[in-house]
């Protein structure tokens, strides 16, 4: 199975993939930059890193290779736990382990994984077609060096000219400024009857509109009651799954069971294979869905799960 692919499939669209029992790996946005030695532009990028600590399943890995695969999600867990354990197998005996286009894993001295990211990809969508390109260093100094040494050897010659009489352009300025004063008057006025007019419009709508609002006063003796209505949609693509029935009527119990119990519990359609799914709740963003996840198997049921799916 080729794992680094599907997880090279998802770093573009998610921070952080979660390998079961092994690990995660995560990324963070870094900004552009500019190397002040080299003069080398590098544009923003997700840089890659590795966290052991993160094993708990969340449902991320094994629901897209179920996708992929067109397998079930049981059997899609199964062998990806296989594949850790031949890692770790190779890892224990020293070896590096390569994923493509992620990075290389080995054991340290003390036993704990180490992670060297690979440079090849970038999995900002973002910064998609930007690559890294060095500048030549602008030297002005040199420019200035030659154009001084021009004005030595070829001075600028000024050459007097006599003047024509432009006693005519005085003549022209005072019309110019005569017609600019009379305009100016000209357009003040045109304003001010335009304000007055439209003054005088307004004051007849405002006195048309009042007479509107009492005549509506009177008519309407008897008004209908407000009526406020209460509708609770939950909305979002992180789901945790309570179970999937082969009876419509299974789904529907377990629905009011969870409801009952206080979850915000629902159905959300069926799968391609036919069950009916039913959902403790949705949340708009993983953070959130995470969160009540681990809370969810540590108080009610340790076989929830997330469902990453996007509802019609």
């Amino acid at each position: 199975m080729q794992l680094e692919t599907y997880i090279s499939d998802l770093l573009y669209r998610y921070d952080c993939v979660t390998i079961p029992e092994f690990g995660a790996f995560l990324t963070q946005r870094v900004s552009a930059k500019i190397h002040e030695t080299t003069h080398t532009f590098y544009p923003p990028k997700k840089a890659l890193s590795f966290n052991e600590q993160l094993q708990q399943n969340d449902g991320l890995l094994a629901n897209y290779i179920a996708e992929v695969e067109k397998i079930p999600y049981t059997t899609a867990l199964n062998k990806i736990s296989k594949h850790i354990k031949s890692i770790k197998s190779f890892l224990n005996e020293g070896e590096t382990i390569q994923f493509k286009n992620i990075g290389e894993l080995k054991l340290n001295a003390d036993g704990k994984i180490e992670f060297n990211p690979s440079d090849h990809i970038n999995y900002l969508t973002d910064a998609f077609g930007l690559s890294h390109f060095t500048s030549t260093d602008v030297n002005r100094e040199v420019y200035r060096e030659t154009a001084e040494a021009v004005e030595e050897t070829a001075p600028i010659a000024l050459t007097p000219q006599k003047r024509s009489n432009r006693n005519w352009l005085k003549y022209a300025a005072a019309a110019v400024l005569f017609l600019g004063l009379g305009g100016f008057g000209a357009a003040t006025y045109y304003n001010s009857t335009i304000e007055d007019h439209n003054q005088l419009a307004q004051e007849q709508a405002n006195e048309q509109l009042d007479a509107k609002v009492q005549e509506a006063t009177f008519v309407i003796s008897n008004p209908l009651p407000a009526a406020t209505l209460s509708v609770e949609k939950q909305s979002g693509n992180y789901h945790i799954v309570a179970g999937a029935f082969r009876v419509e009527a299974n789904s529907e119990k377990k629905v009011k069971q969870l409801r009952d119990n206080g979850f915000k519990a629902r159905k959300i359609g069926t799968n391609r294979y036919g069950l009916h799914e039913v959902v403790y709740a949705s949340f708009e963003t993983r953070e959130e869905a995470q969160h009540e996840l681990y809370k969810i198997r540590r108080e009610h049921n340790r076989d929830a799960w997330l469902l990453i799916k996007k509802l019609k």
